[in-house]
This record gives structure tokens, C-alpha cells and sequence, in this order.
């Protein structure tokens, strides 16, 4: 279901500083790299501000000799030496810039597969809350902005600190009367910096959070457009992106205009700490108390003292950007995991297939108090097959994923060949079935590739039993390459053979024990009896278990349990209900009368 999430403006919980906090801690690749590129920024901030009191020597030089003859050796030591330090800058600067970018990406990469796999280890009912498009979105845009900020913003300002300290020092350490005029001029533009950003942070942080809401909503439509246009919504759907869009661009608009600010207000701050030097500097000079190298170079700290403000000013606007994005992808990496398993050993060899369901009570972990399976009471011998029929809401396809493990029961026992599967792992449990649902699923890749699917040692003969035996190796024969035919947009494939393809490859995984949740849903009368015969050998000396509406399909099916409100209120095979009268008579009576 969609998740209309809107999100008002908030500021990011961690903040800066936090999450860079939650980032070293999370990353211990981060901390060594990152040290020696703060070394790096701060010997090429210290190198660039010893520049301006070699030009205001070289100045000295040429003044001085107005009246005479110009050193021009000394001039040319001191240029040398000035042209050696800058260069020095740069190749510092350079080495700082590659450690962060080659580090951040890294750091990217590692946090991609993190997320990957914490997605794996997360409950299902997580993804009852969440959109896949936002998942997805935190993924990718999230932790792209994130890298991009830690290689590019963080290194600048960590330069720009240490350009700006160490002109203060320089500053003071020339003259202290004009270092006192620059530094008055430019905390104003600390404090404009400072009311900018507390008031942008929660733009940042709204935008990043509705970019998220509108990618999960744009990923639900498109993936249903079909239903979208047959519904006629799409005015509404139209409606509802506009609104989503339109508070998106608000944020953005509010965010961007905000920090758009800092820059040409840095501009102006530093062009008054020129006027300041330069009038305060020529009165100190005509009295004689200062050289008229001073200035100059007091110009250009003024220039190395207040462009650190707007590095800093950009810096913290792409910060505020990612401390944004560093909530959301430590919201999710924080998230509660699935109980660690390591210890459980209990494993089936060989597995005879026989299923007990003891008392289990289940309720969903969001809705504790809507319990869904009340008292389940269930035996299964090895090699049955057993149907689950019953109602919409009667907890069919839920008992299947209780079996499965995918949720964890309230209470009672589920047992597999009299061990508890509480006492195996979730791989151990899943690897006893296979899985033929309602809802298919291929990928993009070839039809052999989708048949093996993670599984190896599968020969050519062993496919071809299987797609005849489903009835689709005539199809697999007319593409353009058989089983190395590439499914994608330019295959034409109907939702009954992307049914016979998944049914195939449960064939194939040749596991013990079986699930088929509606599989014949999607084909049409006449592939459905070709497909009963090929799941009747699928399911022959296999535990199954079979969710099915069409009750025609399930009538040799060894034990039907008949489920309503959560709770067996039948068993028995199908001659044995139908004689009885009861719900499950209703339901096959009231499907032959709409058939008929």
C-alpha cells in the first residue's frame, strides 16, 4: 500500500556534528585517512597565508628603493621562495582532496553493501511501514550526498579553518590594530552565517525526506500503471504528485534561497574589510608606523581571512544536505534486526516432511492487539498435500509465512519432522521449500539464468524435463535463442507464462517440501489442467502445501483445512467436506454456481 508520507519541516535529529560522529564511529577506515588529510589542509592553509608576508617584503623592496636602486636579486630570492611555498600549497591541497575522495567512495561503496545486506536482516514487518521507493532512495541518493559532501565540503572547510586561524595569528602577529578593524567587519559575517543556517537546516532536511516520499509514490505508480490507467486515475495520481512535487519544491526552493544568501553576503562583508585595511592602513602609514608593505599584505589576509567564510558558508550548506541523508541512512542501519542465529545447529538429514502446527497464535507486530491466528492446530504427515482454502482475511498465505519463518509466532510451536523450527535457522528453514507464488518474479536475464536461479549443477536435460513438464518449453523453442534468450522489454511474455517459468524453477530447486500460494492464478483454463498434471508430479512424495481460491484445483488434495477468523473450522479431504455440508461445501457449491 502507498505511503503518503508528507513531511513537514524538521530539523535533521543528529545534526552535523553527530552524524560526522556516527560516521567514524561507523567506519574505522575513516579516522586515519582523515587525520592525514587534515595534516595535509592544514600545512597548505599555513603554506598559502605565509605568501602575503613575502609579498609585503618584496613590496618593502621596491619601495625602499624609489629612491635608489632596486635589489633585484633579493626580489628574486624572495619570489623564488614565495613560488616553492605555493607550490608546496597545491600539492598538499591536491593530497588532501584525493585521500577524502578516494576515501569517501570507499566509504560509499562499503555503506551500499551494508544497506544491501541490512535489508536482509531486517523483520518483514519493517516493510509494512516503508516504501521500497524510499529504501531504494535512501540507497542511492542518500548515501551519494553524503559522499559527495564528505569529499568535497569537508576538506574545504577543514582547510578553511586553518587558513583562518592561521591568518588571525599572522594577522595580529603584523599589526594588531588592523587585524582587530578585518576581524570586527567579518563577525558580522558570522553571525549572518550563523542565523542563515540555523534557519535552513530544517529546509535541508524536509527536502531530503519528501525527495524519499516522492520516489517510493513515483516507484508504486509506475509499477502498477497498468491498474493506474484501467482505474482511470490518473488525474489523481496526476493530483497527488503535484502535491507531493509542489512541497518538495518548496523545501527546495526555501533551502536553496537561504543558502544562496551566504555568498554574496560574504562578498560584501569582504569587500568592507578591504575599505577597512585600506583606510585604517593608510592613516597608520602616513603617520609612520607602519610600511607601506603592511597594507598590502593585509590586503591580501583580508582576502585569505574572510573567503574562508564563504568555503565555510558553502561547506555547511552541502553539510546540512548530508547531515539530512546521514539521518536517514543510519535510521535504517539502526534499525531492530532479526535475532542473531549462530548458534542454532538443529538441522534435518534426511528430511521426512512431516509438519505439526501446536496451538500457534500469531498477531502482527505492528497490530498487537488484532490477533490474526487465534489457536492453529495442524498434522501434516511426510508426503501430503495439503490445501489451505478459506475466505479473504482468514489467515492463509499468513500461516504459510509463519511455516516459513519470515515472521515469528505469539505463541505454540511449529514443528518440521518433530524438530521446532524455532530451533533451526531461517536458511535452514527456507532451504526445506520451495516457493510458487502469487505474485511472479523474473529478472532481467536470460531464461536459463532465471530457471537455476542460485542454484548450480543444473543440466540441459533437467531443464527440458522441467519446462515440458509445465508446459512451457513449446514458447522457450520459439524465442529468438531458446534458454539464452535474454528476458526484457523486447520479449513479449504474458503474466501465465512468467507463472509456468516460476513453477519450472521450483521444479528445478528440487527442494523437499513445497509452497504453491495460488499458482494457477494467472493462466487461463486450458494451460491450467496442464499445469495441475505438472504440479501433481511436483508435489508427488513432497509435503505440500497449496493457498487456493479456484477450489476445482485442489480436490485431490490429501487434507483441506478450512480456515476462517484464523482458526480450522474444517478438515478433511474433499468428498469427506462436501459430504459434510458445512463452510467448505458452501464455498465449492458457490464456485460451481458462478462457473455455471
Amino acid at each position: 500500500m502507498m505511503q503518503n508520507r508528507m513531511c513537514a519541516p524538521g530539523k535533521s535529529r543528529r545534526g552535523i556534528g553527530g552524524v560526522l560522529r556516527e560516521l567514524f564511529t561507523y567506519s574505522n577506515k575513516l579516522k586515519a585517512p582523515s587525520v592525514a588529510a587534515f595534516c595535509f589542509a592544514v600545512a597548505g592553509a599555513v603554506l598559502t597565508i605565509i605568501g602575503p608576508s613575502l609579498l609585503s617584503r618584496i613590496t618593502d623592496l621596491i619601495s625602499d628603493a624609489l629612491d635608489g636602486e632596486i635589489d633585484l636579486a633579493a626580489i628574486g630570492r624572495t619570489g623564488v621562495i614565495l613560488l616553492v611555498i605555493y607550490g608546496f600549497s597545491a600539492v598538499f591541497t591536491y593530497v588532501e582532496h584525493f585521500i577524502m575522495a578516494t576515501v569517501t567512495l570507499e566509504l560509499s561503496r562499503d555503506m551500499r553493501q551494508d544497506l544491501s545486506r541490512k535489508i536482509n536482516r531486517v523483520p518483514m514487518s519493517y516493510f509494512s511501514k516503508v516504501s521500497y521507493g524510499d529504501i531504494l532512495s535512501r540507497i542511492t541518493n542518500d548515501v551519494s550526498t553524503l559522499q559527495q559532501a564528505l569529499a568535497n565540503s569537508l576538506p574545504s572547510m577543514i582547510s578553511a579553518v586553518a587558513q583562518f586561524l592561521g591568518c588571525l595569528v599572522m594577522m595580529f602577529g603584523t599589526e594588531w590594530r588592523m587585524a582587530l578593524a578585518a576581524i570586527a567587519v567579518t563577525a558580522l559575517g558570522f553571525l549572518i552565517m550563523a542565523a542563515v543556517m540555523l534557519r535552513s537546516q530544517k529546509y535541508f532536511t524536509a527536502r531530503q525526506e519528501n525527495l524519499s516520499t516522492l520516489n517510493g509514490y513515483i516507484e508504486e505508480m509506475y509499477s502498477g500503471h497498468d491498474v493506474v490507467r484501467l482505474s482511470r486515475a490518473n488525474e489523481q495520481v496526476k493530483e497527488t504528485f503535484g502535491g507531493m512535487n509542489a512541497v518538495l519544491y518548496d523545501a527546495e526552493w526555501r533551502s536553496q534561497f537561504l543558502s544562496g544568501i551566504m555568498q554574496p553576503l560574504m562578498t560584501i562583508i569582504g569587500n568592507l574589510g578591504y575599505v577597512a585595511v585600506c583606510v585604517l592602513g593608510s592613516a597608520l602609514a602616513m603617520s609612520g608606523e607602519i610600511s607601506f608593505g603592511v597594507i598590502v599584505a593585509f590586503i591580501l589576509y583580508v582576502r585569505l581571512f574572510t573567503s574562508p567564510l564563504s568555503t565555510l558558508a558553502q561547506g555547511m550548506t552541502q553539510m546540512q544536505t548530508a547531515a539530512a541523508a546521514g539521518d536517514h541512512v543510519f535510521d535504517f542501519l539502526h534499525e531492530k534486526e532479526l535475532p542473531d542465529e549462530t548458534g542454532k545447529r538443529r538441522e534435518l538429514s534426511p528430511v521426512q516432511g512431516e509438519v505439526e502446527f501446536e496451538h500457534v497464535r500469531f498477531s502482527y507486530p505492528n497490530h498487537p492487539d488484532k490477533i490474526i491466528i487465534k489457536d492453529f492446530s495442524a498434522h501434516i504427515q511426510p508426503g501430503q498435500k495439503v490445501a489451505i482454502v478459506g475466505p479473504t482475511g482468514a489467515g492463509k498465505t499468513t500461516m504459510v509465512n509463519l511455516l516459513m519463518r519470515f515472521f515469528e509466532i505469539n505463541s505454540g510451536n511449529i514443528k518440521i519432522d518433530g524438530v521446532p523450527t524455532s530451533e533451526m535457522t531461517r536458511e535452514g528453514v527456507h532451504d526445506l521449500f520451495s516457493m510458487v507464488l502469487q505474485d511472479t518474479w523474473l529478472f532481467e536475464g536470460t531464461v536459463r539464468e532465471n530457471l537455476v536461479y542460485n542454484k548450480t549443477g543444473v543440466t540441459d536435460q533437467q531443464l527440458e524435463e522441467a519446462c515440458r513438464a509445465c508446459g512451457i518449453y513449446h514458447f522457450i523453442e520459439t524465442l529468438p535463442h531458446g534458454f539464452d534468450t535474454v528476458l526484457d522489454d523486447s520479449i513479449a511474455i504474458s503474466s501465465g507464462q512468467k507463472q509456468l517459468l516460476t513453477i519450472a524453477r521450483a521444479m528445478i530447486q528440487g527442494n523437499p517440501m513445497l509452497i504453491l500460494d495460488e499458482a494457477t492464478s494467472s493462466v487461463d483454463t486450458r494451460t491450467e489442467l496442464i499445469t495441475q498434471q505438472a504440479m501433481d508430479r511436483l508435489t508427488e512424495h513432497r509435503t505440500s502445501f497449496v493457498i487456493a481460491h479456484r477450489l476445482s484445483t485442489i480436490k485431490n488434495a490429501d487434507l483441506i483445512l478450512v480456515l476462517k477468523d484464523g482458526d480450522i473450522i474444517e478438515q478433511g479431504t474433499h468428498k469427506e467436506l462436501l459430504a459434510k455440508g458445512g463452510f467448505y461445501a458452501d464455498l465449492y457449491n458457490s464456485q460451481f454456481e458462478k462457473a455455471s
